[in-house]
């Protein structure tokens, strides 16, 4: 069983009568990323607050542990195990990219020559030499996030807690954002990341949790998720009005389009269906012109999970053709 960096069974917390974390459990594999999701004000941020030690959950919460430790009854081990990229830039503006740097190294303890040493590195690795002499409020919003998280990995943590990096980034620089993203799971580091765009959950996330109402109202990988929502379809479209006859008399729980000469038939998209598509239409000797796999995106998932809640930021239907 692959160890697990973050563990929690019925984490709770409240403000006075408003129930923001209603008794959620979370488990984490070390060297995956886990994506948090819901709309504003389902309790994301409160999650990453707890479980970094910025606040503390409800006496009523269960055992939490991050990074191996106890979060009650060792904090400060868990800090040590822990590195944490808000919404809002920790960058100052004031100094320079590299004096920021500098900075982290001191907060950590670093000596003065380990500290220049991990702070070149960082900022080669971030592409960020070029800037490193210039007053941080001259970078580019890429730029900051990019100096944000090689701040967070100056103490080298094995837990990353990534709450919407990419807001307001433009779509260049997010996906440059995840590009480095999966490069620190690759180097063996777990990432815990909170997100509003459903396209990043998509694309980078092991494992995918929608909160709402202070609830997980599931849990499961991207596919997983996107199989608990009907509506996927395989679909046959034909040139050859006799072939498509031919199928369409055969294949009677098949949605029809004579016009467009195409077929719709119910599927929850998986490879084992497909194939039996295929193999059906290969025994049946028919040749369809083409063949698309939808299947409902994490839109369609996240919209049927949180009706009554804000929705989050849209992302383009996904089909795949083969």
């Amino acid at each position: 069983m692959t160890d697990l960096a973050i563990a929690a069974n019925g984490l709770r917390k409240s403000y006075g009568d408003k129930t923001v974390l209603d008794g959620i459990d979370l488990a984490v594999p070390e060297g995956t990323i886990f994506s948090l999701l819901g709309p504003n004000g389902a309790g994301k941020t409160t999650a990453v607050k707890i479980l970094s030690t910025l606040i503390s959950p409800d006496p009523a919460s269960g055992q939490i542990r991050v990074g191996g430790h106890d979060l009650a009854t060792s904090p400060q081990a868990v800090r040590a195990a822990i590195g944490v990229t808000g919404q809002f830039s920790a960058v100052d503006g004031l100094i320079t990219g590299e004096e920021n740097m500098l900075l982290m190294a001191d907060l950590h303890r670093l000596p003065k020559r380990e500290g220049r040493q991990v702070t070149a590195e960082l900022l080669e690795r971030f592409d960020l030499v070029d800037a490193a002499k210039k007053p941080a409020s001259t970078y580019s919003g890429g730029m900051k996030r990019r100096l944000d998280i090689a701040m967070t990995l100056v103490g080298s943590p094995r837990i990353i807690f990534l709450d919407e990096p990419t807001t307001g980034l433009d779509p260049r620089s997010r996906h440059n954002m995840w590009q480095i993203i999966r490069e620190l799971v690759s180097d063996g580091v777990t990432v815990f990341l909170t997100t509003q765009y459903l396209e990043e959950a998509d694309e980078l996330a092991d494992r995918i949790a929608v909160l709402n109402d202070g609830k997980i109202a599931a849990e499961g990988t991207a596919d997983e998720l996107k199989r608990l929502i009907p509506g996927g379809h395989i679909q046959l479209r034909f040139t050859d009005p006799a072939a498509y006859q031919n199928a369409a008399t055969t294949l009677r729980e098949a949605n029809r389009d004579d016009e467009a000469l195409s077929l719709q038939i119910p599927s929850d998209g998986s490879q084992r269906e497909l194939r039996s598509i295929l193999d059906w239409l290969d025994s049946a000797g028919i040749e369809a012109d083409e063949l698309t796999v939808h299947t409902p995106d994490l839109d369609d998932v996240f919209f049927a999970l949180t009706a009554t809640s804000q929705p989050a930021q849209p992302t383009q239907p996904k089909e795949t053709v083969r």
